[in-house]
């Protein structure tokens, strides 16, 4: 496949407040559309940040096809249902759900919840967590308006529960314990 090349960063044709989503239409960027893939980019970035904080190899290869779905997903996002363009498959979130459910037979049930916290990576997996969750409200206000592709929703739930179990991976195999919330004060 050959790669697309950005010959020009600026264009000057979002100085008044318009951007052009994926086969030309013109869209405000407070579009709900736009803030939906602008989250799903900003998830994107933290987990950049994530990559140079996280210790386990498996982990950080888990981030980097994360971060390969999520530029599809915004791809995905920016492109009315009649453009052509990758889209998030069902067999993808299938895929994430047996990643946690493999990482989980590695950890203690909760029964409590958690502060997030951690070493190293931990902390930054629960900041994406977060981000993902805003994200999928996002996604949730375009859905209101808008028929996006619903596996984006999908993926985007079951990733929030994924950055959690891994948070919790990268804590247990950097030897941090967890820490409670106390609910006495």
């Amino acid at each position: 496949m050959a790669k697309k090349r950005i010959t020009k960063v600026y264009t000057k044709t979002g100085d008044k407040g318009l951007t052009s989503l994926v086969g030309g239409k013109r869209v405000s960027k407070s579009s709900a559309r736009v803030e939906a893939y602008g989250d799903v980019d900003e998830l994107n970035s933290v987990l950049g940040i994530v990559l140079s904080e996280v210790k386990d190899d498996e982990i950080k290869r888990i981030i980097n096809e994360i971060q390969n779905d999520l530029f599809i997903i915004g791809a995905d996002l920016a492109s009315p249902p009649e453009i052509q363009v990758p889209r998030i498959k069902k067999e993808r979130i299938d895929e994430i759900e047996k990643i946690i459910d493999k990482l989980l037979e590695e950890l203690d049930p909760l029964k409590e919840f958690i502060l997030p916290s951690g070493n190293a990576g931990g902390p930054y997996l629960h900041l994406a967590r977060t981000v993902s969750r805003r994200a999928e409200r996002k996604i949730v206000k375009l859905m209101e308006e808008e028929q996006p592709n619903e596996n984006v929703l999908i993926y985007i739930n079951r990733l929030s529960d994924l950055l959690f179990v891994m948070a919790r991976i990268e804590n247990k195999r950097g030897n941090f314990e967890e820490t409670y919330v106390r609910f006495d004060k």
